[in-house]
């Protein structure tokens, strides 16, 4: 979604509450939630329990949801869902072979991550054979984009009142004794980063976890994400990032905003 994007709220007349509420049940099926029964469900939507078992059974005759005895979980076919978000993207292979480059230069993983609410997802990985985080990072994932260097950068691309208003809404959570919590230092470490063009995040998502983002735009100056560099902090040092990881990623998105228009 880019900052300038109208949105609908849910008491217009356009907006369609069934459609939503479907999605909702989706996304309740998470890595720590991956088969619920009905009343589950209902509780992590917050829908009652007839609301829940209509949208659970719809998803399930159209095959987005298998259901063993009183279990439900994803099928198979809701990563159409995810594939067509890729294939309608015809920058894809690019990206993927820019994000290879990286990690077969410098050794690290690498991923374009877009904005997603309170969110980052990630769109396109390449992955070293280092393990970073307790989770396994892969196209899909969402991240807390206020603790992440692609979630700074592009939080950064925001205008003051799209940044203020994001701000107010957001909910900041303490994840390691380095997590920046309060909104103010939140809003002048995106500033900073607005200025300078690039963002670090120093082990605030997750112990050890550093990481070097930087905006990725198309020939037309279009926002597509950030790239970034993720790696360990016990591994590789801050005056590293600055001085090697940082001009390989501004050549890389540079690479990018002349081969896709």
């Amino acid at each position: 979604m880019t900052p300038q994007e109208d949105v609908l709220s849910p008491d217009d007349r356009d907006f369609v509450t069934a459609l939503a509420s479907g999605l909702e049940v989706i996304l309740a099926f998470d890595e720590a939630h991956p088969r619920m029964t009905l009343s589950e469900v209902a509780a992590r939507t917050g829908m009652n329990r007839a609301r829940a078992r209509r949208f659970l059974l719809t998803l399930h005759a159209l095959g987005y949801v298998s259901k063993q005895g009183r279990n439900f979980e994803l099928a198979p076919r809701v990563l159409q869902l995810g594939y067509a978000f890729l294939s309608s993207n015809n920058y894809r292979s690019v990206i993927q072979q820019v994000l290879e480059d990286i990690t077969q230069q410098c050794g690290e993983s690498s991923s374009l991550g877009v904005l997603d609410g309170e969110a980052i997802t990630y769109v396109a990985r390449s992955s070293s054979p280092h393990r970073l985080m307790a989770i396994t990072l892969s196209v899909g994932t969402r991240l807390p984009a206020a603790h992440t260097s692609m979630g700074r950068v592009l939080l950064a691309q925001l205008s003051e009142a799209e940044l203020d208003a994001w701000l107010a809404r957001v909910t900041l959570e303490k994840h390691t004794d380095k997590t920046i919590t309060d909104k103010g230092e939140l809003k002048r470490c995106i500033l900073e980063v607005r200025r300078q063009g690039y963002a670090i995040a120093d082990q605030e998502l997750d112990s050890g976890l550093r990481s070097l983002a930087v905006p990725a735009f198309d020939a037309n100056g279009k926002l597509l994400g950030a790239i970034n560099i993720s790696t360990n902090a016990a591994r590789i040092d801050h005056d590293t990032l600055i001085q090697e990881y940082l001009p390989l990623l501004q050549q890389k998105a540079q690479e990018i905003r002349t081969t896709i228009s």
